[in-house]
């Protein structure tokens, strides 16, 4: 299980910490999803979604305000005492010093920020989604073309971070090199990364390993980019029977999210940056609803009747 360090959150989030006292070092978010604690406060504990981070609205601090100083401590008390990672006060709302030597008793940090509520809460969900997402790891070469994220695999040595090269001479724009961490942060939706080891460098056999950042600048590489396209190179079989027309589309699947997927045979005197390149641009054509394998079919499906 994939974990987040509180204080990661807390930089990212720009959170004031209440509770300096309170040691946040080994404190890890371990949940994406978020709880308002509206029911606990009313005492009602069953199912309580303690691992998730708390967050105090303006309803749930109304609330507390309306049933006094004692209640709340109470209250506020038997939620600490389940060991949350954490409670975020919203609107920049005052914190009664009294719940705060609770937290410090229980060791439970109090943070706030001035943002609403829901504009929080949103911002928060999404980015622990990214941070706890599954992943994994493959080897490969991902692209940005033309703002497609177009993911290259193959053998070893078939020429992935030439091709990677040539596009970047083309002003496109490298995300990983020889490997690729893959994030699923939604059921449509696969991030790639580079290790923060190999960022920005690519292999190539003779030569060694250059820094693309620093040759070609920064607008030659980019951190994250969504896989969108696969394409797989392969040495060339004259007994196999590639496809031609591409009427229909071929997957493959990664963390359970299908992307579409072409094999491209290796020959002599093959461009293979163009190829990418084309392939991207037809992709993004799909998705505008223009697919030039029907059209070709319909002109010729078209003209039988009159031959």
């Amino acid at each position: 299980m994939y974990t987040v360090d509180l204080q990661d959150c807390i930089d990212k989030m720009n959170l004031e910490c209440l509770t300096p006292e309170v040691d946040i070092s080994n404190i890890k978010i371990s949940q994406s999803d978020i709880n308002r604690p509206a029911l606990q406060l009313a005492g009602f504990f069953d199912y309580f979604d303690h691992h998730r981070v708390q967050i105090i609205g303006h309803v749930e601090n109304t609330y507390m305000e309306k049933q006094g100083i004692e209640y709340s401590i109470e209250m506020m008390g038997r939620i600490m005492s389940y060991k949350v990672p954490c409670i975020v006060y919203c609107r920049d709302m005052d914190v009664p010093e009294a719940i705060l030597e609770v937290a410090r008793k229980a060791g439970v940090p109090i943070l706030r920020t001035d943002q609403t509520t829901s504009s929080f809460s949103s911002e928060l969900n999404r980015w622990l989604k990214v941070e706890l997402a599954p992943r994994i790891s493959i080897h490969g070469v991902l692209v940005d073309i033309y703002g497609e994220g177009v993911l290259i695999t193959g053998e070893s040595g078939i020429g992935k971070s030439e091709v990677a090269l040539e596009l970047i001479h083309r002003g496109h724009r490298l995300v990983s090199d020889d490997v690729v961490e893959i994030k699923k942060v939604s059921d449509a939706t696969l991030i790639g990364t580079a290790p923060d080891i190999t960022r920005h460098f690519i292999e190539l056999r003779g030569i060694g390993i250059i820094d693309a950042k620093a040759l070609f600048g920064v607008e030659s590489v980019k951190n994250t980019q969504s896989i969108d396209l696969v394409i797989k190179l392969e040495e060339w079989d004259k007994e196999q029977d590639y496809d031609r027309m591409g009427l229909e589309e071929n997957y493959i699947e990664y963390l359970g999210n299908k992307v579409v997927c072409h094999s491209i045979p290796i020959r002599p005197g093959r461009n293979l940056a163009i190829i990418c390149e084309s392939a991207a641009v037809n992709f993004r054509q799909k998705k505008m609803g223009y697919n030039a394998a029907k059209e070709l079919y319909n002109r010729v499906t078209a003209r039988l009747p009159e031959e």
